[in-house]
């Protein structure tokens, strides 16, 4: 039984890998939470405690960039990607690398062109309506995605997805089969009839296999008749009374 269920749930989860999910492709594009712009430029001086407000700032602009204020403009302005603002935010994650002043803004879709596309405008969207919230002009985009890069999808994982199946079928089997046995009152040994009725055990009748059970009567194992009373009692010496 717990073999079955260990295949049969490997078999689903590689058959779904492979023929009904769909893959998904991430792009990514980088901002950069720089100092005050002069003049259309960051400003060369470097001032380590404006260094360490921008870094702390980044952890509002992770939670701004993915508002419906932010998500409705993108939705508004590139209608070609045919999005709502709801799915927008749903599709777009926002991370940060401890200790720098770099956001990466990530976009996961059908297809690479349009997570590329998605990212680049969410990217282009944030960075002008900044300076609109905060008045501060200090979000400049590193790079954006290119939409016609080839990439590979990266999920779903079928390998991830069998290993997962198949270890968690196993647990689930064995726990099913402890169950079973600790629920099973039924009696299976001399031991357990000693232990429900309270008497010891006198003798213990076997349990014969087809092959081994007697033949009916009036018959032998090799179909010859059977030996009469007197040839049985002669074959023993035994004497029979008549």
């Amino acid at each position: 039984m717990i073999a079955a269920i260990v295949v049969i749930s490997g078999s689903l989860a590689a058959t779904y890998s492979y023929w009904y999910a769909k893959p998904q492709y991430e792009a990514s594009a980088k901002l950069l939470v720089g100092q005050v712009k002069d003049g259309g430029g960051l400003m060369s001086s470097l001032d380590l405690n404006l260094i360490n407000s921008n870094i702390q700032l980044i952890k509002t602009y992770k939670e701004i960039i993915k508002t419906p204020r932010i998500m409705q403009i993108v939705a508004e302005e590139y209608p070609q990607l045919n999005q709502t603002a709801g799915e927008l935010a749903g599709k777009v994650t926002v991370s940060s690398v401890n200790d720098t002043q770099v956001m990466s803004v990530t976009a996961r879709d059908g297809s690479y062109e349009s997570a590329a596309r998605i990212v680049n405008a969410v990217s282009v969207v944030f960075s002008n309506e900044i300076p609109k919230l905060l008045q501060v002009d200090n979000v400049s985009i590193l790079n954006q995605a290119d939409p016609q890069a080839s990439a590979a999808p990266v999920a779903p994982n079928a390998k991830l997805n069998i290993a997962m199946a198949l270890a968690l079928s196993l647990l689930a089997a064995l726990g099913l089969a402890f169950l079973l046995e600790y629920l099973d009152d039924t009696i299976k040994t001399e031991e357990d009839v000693a232990e429900v009725l309270g008497l010891p055990v006198l003798t213990v009748i076997p349990k014969f296999k087809d092959s081994e059970a007697l033949p009916p009567a009036g018959t032998h194992r090799d179909k010859q008749p059977l030996p009469t009373a007197s040839r049985v009692g002669r074959k023993n010496n035994v004497t029979l009374d008549a």
